[in-house]
């Protein structure tokens, strides 16, 4: 039986391209299957070349640092692609800040900050990279991407293009972004500030999201959305579900909204007691709890 070395259609590429790469050590969960391949380009162009090449039907899923994510434990078909250190930058021009779609939240904030830009506090808080925040219009303490977003450049099967935050169409959680789309590059606009300012309103958030979530822990952050005039964790918590088990994975005692992998959980475990919670407080509250937490792959 014949091995197939790339992903049909691809002739070369010049980043990293691995057959069956497991996808656990790169996810918050530690937990799932592989990825049939995993994609790590050298640049924009090595990416937009491997796009053009690949089959039209091998599906593809950026993955960024994991966090709000299942990934589930028959793995991922097709091609995950995972924008790693070319990726990871963030230059300043007078209010605005450029930042490659693997740049984190911390490396975003952190030079705004330096430069006195501020407006973009929140993003230390939120365990991802920029191209998640474009896509997922990510938000913490009262503010989202597409209240600093002024477009981002977005790689596609057919070359790249630039998008505004008008075109993105955000709403809570979600923009028109869809896999095959992946944002490589993205400007923000904050406003002039004082950097010890700046750098005190970060050290607050980070001592608030210490004090209030289990950051220590294998998780995938805010689990579901919050419902119109609700918050998920206190229907949860209402439920009787805080400190909730189900095989390996747990309902966090300390915020309600976060499900933890107590070390041998499987995704299927974490997905089902999701599940459960959100019968539960259907039950209890007729409120209808919908997923934050993205789930990928195929269930074994």
């Amino acid at each position: 039986m014949s091995v197939r070395l790339t992903p049909p259609g691809v002739a070369s590429v010049r980043g990293r391209l691995t057959h069956r790469a497991p996808l656990a050590p790169l996810v918050w969960f530690k937990s799932g299957g592989a990825a049939e391949w995993l994609f790590e380009p050298a640049d924009t162009d090595d990416l937009v070349r491997f796009l053009a090449e690949v089959d039209p039907a091998v599906p593809v899923m950026p993955l960024g640092l994991g966090s709000n994510l299942i990934v589930r434990d028959g793995g991922v078909p097709g091609v995950v692609v995972r924008l790693g250190k070319p990726f990871a930058h963030a230059r300043v021009s007078g209010t605005r800040i450029t930042c490659g779609g693997g740049t984190s939240g911390i490396l975003a904030s952190s030079t705004a900050r330096d430069a006195g830009v501020a407006g973009l506090e929140f993003l230390r808080s939120i365990p991802g990279t920029v191209g998640g925040f474009v896509r997922m219009n990510g938000g913490a303490y009262g503010r989202e991407t597409a209240d600093i977003l002024v477009e981002c450049t977005v790689a596609t099967r057919d070359g790249t293009t630039t998008m505004t935050r008008d075109d993105l169409n955000y709403r809570y959680r979600h923009s028109d972004l869809t896999d095959g789309m992946i944002v490589v590059e993205a400007v923000m606009e904050g406003a002039p500030g004082d950097p010890k300012a700046i750098g005190a309103e970060m050290d607050r958030i980070a001592a608030e999201r210490e004090a209030s979530q289990p950051l220590r822990s294998r998780t995938g952050g805010s689990t579901f959305k919050n419902p119109d005039g609700a918050k998920a964790w206190a229907l949860i918590d209402d439920a009787g579900l805080r400190g909730y088990r189900r095989g390996g994975a747990q309902v966090s005692e300390k915020h309600c909204n976060f499900l933890l992998n107590l070390g041998n959980a499987t995704s299927g475990d974490i997905e089902d007691l999701g599940e459960e919670v959100r019968d539960r407080v259907l039950a209890t509250s007729r409120t209808r709890l919908e997923w934050e937490i993205r789930r990928v792959g195929v269930r074994s």
